[in-house]
């Protein structure tokens, strides 16, 4: 039998999947996939049993339970200051990266042109390949990452359907700032380019600095799709429970997507999580301060290695250049870092359309102290 050629020819296991497995093969401290090894609030793990007990075990509606959605838009109006209609802009999805896909899926059509700036989280090019849209890369260049404005405005042309921008973002550490905002404004300004702005680590920004979400510009917000995460909130990223905020015109076409995507979303979930967003409003507020902590732990104890920390102004990643250790490939050196340190630790360059080598790695620091702390007694050795 002569199977069909891949749509996905350069898509194979990701770096994440790949380097985790290792790590648990080795038995080594796993600083590389994102996901804390803690547990999230005990009153929103306790709330989903409540919901299971009460029968809340059938199909949600296909745009999210009532009153999630009511308390997505209460939250985005009281921290950015825009009204969203909670019928008819918000939609509940199994994940993020569901809600990214659905994004792209519902708008970008055979010839399309995506702008996306690398390094970039690896979803979007394969999303942006498989609905036919042509990927355009622009690099960000340590040690700022920094987006240079004119780049971006010389590469859009009269094909180019899509930005896609992640802010605070992973795997750099950086934060938008409202300079940012208002170059992006200007570059889109005129034209009817979509906005795809990945924030689900909106409530992750450190150091006072504030999230500069789309949603704060009325004329972004009218042509974003504006994505987020309960799981990197609330600290249980297994479950697998995002949102997407758009116009009502953009997210009629998001829902016809997501509706044979997967539908709706895992309802015991979503009725604990809003149970818990009723008790604690404010709990996503305490988390700056929470991982800003964990970021210093980090740096501090690497202050007198070999390691070079670059900024992290949000997310829970930390970048190190290593190049004063030795000169291998970020992929080589990953696992020479196993072997020597047995410490997991992720590449730069597979977020890089063309494999850029910049002398980092990625180091999460979404863990508990003692983790931190026994990955840092290996690594201040190497």
């Amino acid at each position: 039998m002569n199977y069909p050629q891949t749509k996905l020819p350069n898509v194979g296991l990701t770096i994440f999947s790949k380097m985790s497995a290792l790590a648990a093969q080795k038995g080594a401290i796993n600083l590389s996939q994102g996901f804390p090894d803690y547990q999230g609030p005990q009153a929103l793990l306790d709330s989903v049993a409540k919901q299971v007990g009460a029968g809340m075990n059938q199909y949600a509606p296909m745009s999210g339970m009532p009153t999630l959605r009511r308390l997505i838009a209460d939250k985005v109006e009281r921290l950015y200051g825009r009204s969203v209609n909670p019928e008819t802009e918000i939609c509940v999805t199994p994940g993020a990266t569901e809600a990214l896909f659905s994004a792209i899926a519902s708008t970008v059509r055979a010839g399309d042109e995506v702008i996306i700036f690398d390094p970039a989280y690896d979803s979007y090019r394969p999303a942006v390949e498989l609905n036919g849209g042509i990927p355009i890369s622009l690099p960000l260049l340590p040690p700022s990452f920094a987006i240079d404005w004119d780049a971006l405005r010389a590469v859009i042309t009269p094909r180019t359907r899509m930005i896609i921008i992640n802010t605070p973002h992973n795997p750099t550490g950086q934060a938008w700032s409202a300079d940012d905002l208002d170059a992006l404004e200007a570059a889109v300004r005129g034209t009817d380019i979509l906005i795809l702005s990945d924030e689900v680590y909106e409530h992750l920004v450190f150091d006072g600095i504030e999230h500069q979400s789309m949603s704060r510009r009325a004329a972004l917000a009218e042509r974003s799709f504006i994505v987020s995460s309960f799981g990197k909130t609330y600290h249980v990223t297994g479950w697998r429970v995002g949102y997407c905020v758009a116009p009502a015109a953009l997210m009629s076409e998001f829902q016809k997507v997501h509706q044979y995507v997967t539908f709706n979303t895992h309802t015991p979930l979503q009725c604990a999580i809003a149970d818990f967003m009723e008790q604690q409003p404010d709990y996503p507020l305490g988390l700056g301060d929470f991982f800003s902590t964990k970021r210093d732990r980090l740096a501090q104890g690497l202050s007198g290695s070999r390691f070079k920390l670059l900024s992290s102004s949000g997310t829970y990643f930390q970048l190190v250049d290593y190049t004063a250790i030795n000169n291998l490939p970020d992929d080589e050196f990953v696992l020479w870092l196993l072997e020597e340190a047995g410490v997991a630790a992720i590449p730069l360059s597979p977020f890089y359309q063309n494999r850029l080598q910049t002398g980092c790695v990625r180091l999460c620091f979404a863990k508990q102290n003692d983790t931190i702390d026994r990955a840092l007694e290996r690594l201040s050795k190497i």
